[in-house]
């Protein structure tokens, strides 16, 4: 039975404290909150967690095998840098941290401590990312050219972090979870509106590798929530839908058959059709499963196993330095910054 402490309980954090308090693999030993009245709403739900205002109450308790962190990103390093070298092992809400430096610090700190430093990249563990995942690495989709990702809703708006820490963070995981690598260069824009120098709505490009582009259409000042993918590669094509439950991925059997058309000049409609092949949509068969549970429940198995997590420090810090120069380039009007 491993024990943890949860530190925050806002908006995420009671879903965490759900899933470990589950009382086979793993129990919630601990609750953390400046917020008297969060805390309260706890003990009311879970009267067996002791409560605390103050985290280093859990950091010094030799009996707390594990702290997960679902606090504001600025407090993320000084949080898990406490945690880690109290001998506990880690899950932190994404980003990781807001600067690459202190990320690998993290990394450092945890591999000289044995422990385990998970980042809490949620849709990694999502069945129909992971089923996306399966048909790039069997080719069923070729080369891939293009992944457009889009990712809006009204709110919840932010002050501490813009909209591409808080939302890209999420869509960069997936795609260098689905690329197998980090980004090469970024570049992008953002707009202002709600809050002076916090971006509401970013636009960014990523080039990663072998010449692919992931485009990233990122807001929390949209009327719609969307979450959508467009994966293009040159055998077929496919679509991601994460507000579709029941049927989240559709692959369609559709490519440009030729590059190039060997006549002068297409002077036909059904001259130009013939260049492109348009097949059957396919409905791959996604299982149902809560992500977050399959994330905390990989956690505790990284922790009893000893195994590297899916979604550990460095793989965050990755993600963390594309963000970084998504800023840069918002920075210097849309400008092609490095990773």
């Amino acid at each position: 039975m491993i024990r943890i402490a949860v530190v925050g309980a806002g908006q995420w954090g009671p879903n965490l404290i759900r899933n470990f308090h589950n009382r086979r693999t793993s129990e919630v030993a601990w609750v953390v909150d400046r917020d008297a009245g969060r805390l309260e709403q706890v003990r009311e739900r879970f009267p067996d967690i002791q409560l605390a205002t103050d985290p280093e109450t859990v950091m010094a308790d030799g009996r707390t095998d594990a702290v997960v962190i679902a606090t504001p990103t600025s407090t993320h390093y000084a949080l898990a840098r406490r945690a880690l070298a109290g001998g506990k092992h880690v899950l932190v809400e994404k980003p990781i941290t807001a600067d690459s430096t202190e990320a690998e610090e993290l990394c450092s700190l945890a591999s000289g401590a044995g422990r385990v430093l998970m980042v809490g990249h949620v849709f990694v563990y999502n069945p129909g990312v992971q089923r996306v995942r399966q048909l790039l690495a069997a080719g069923e989709l070729g080369r891939v050219y293009y992944v457009s990702m889009v990712r809006t809703n009204l709110g919840p708006i932010r002050v501490d972090v813009n909209a591409a820490w808080d939302l890209a963070s999420h869509d960069v995981s997936v795609a260098n979870y689905w690329l197998g690598s980090a980004p090469l260069a970024a570049s992008a824009v953002g707009g202002s509106w709600i809050n002076p120098g916090v971006e509401d709505a970013v636009f960014a490009t990523l080039r990663y590798p072998n010449d692919v582009l992931v485009n990233l259409h990122i807001s929390w000042l949209s009327p719609r929530k969307t979450r959508e993918i467009t994966l293009v590669g040159d055998r077929r094509m496919l679509t991601f839908d994460d507000m579709n439950l029941s049927e989240p991925v559709r692959v369609y059997d559709k490519q440009v058959t030729e590059v190039r058309t060997p006549a002068p000049y297409i002077d036909s409609f059904a001259s130009f059709r013939a260049s492109l092949r348009e097949g059957d949509i396919t409905i791959p068969k996604v299982a149902l499963g809560e992500p977050l549970k399959a994330e905390c429940d990989h956690f505790v198995e990284c922790i009893v196993d000893g195994k590297p997590p899916l979604t550990g420090g460095r793989e965050a810090a990755t993600v963390v330095r594309a963000l970084e120069a998504v800023q840069r380039s918002m920075r210097a009007a849309g400008r092609e910054e490095p990773v």
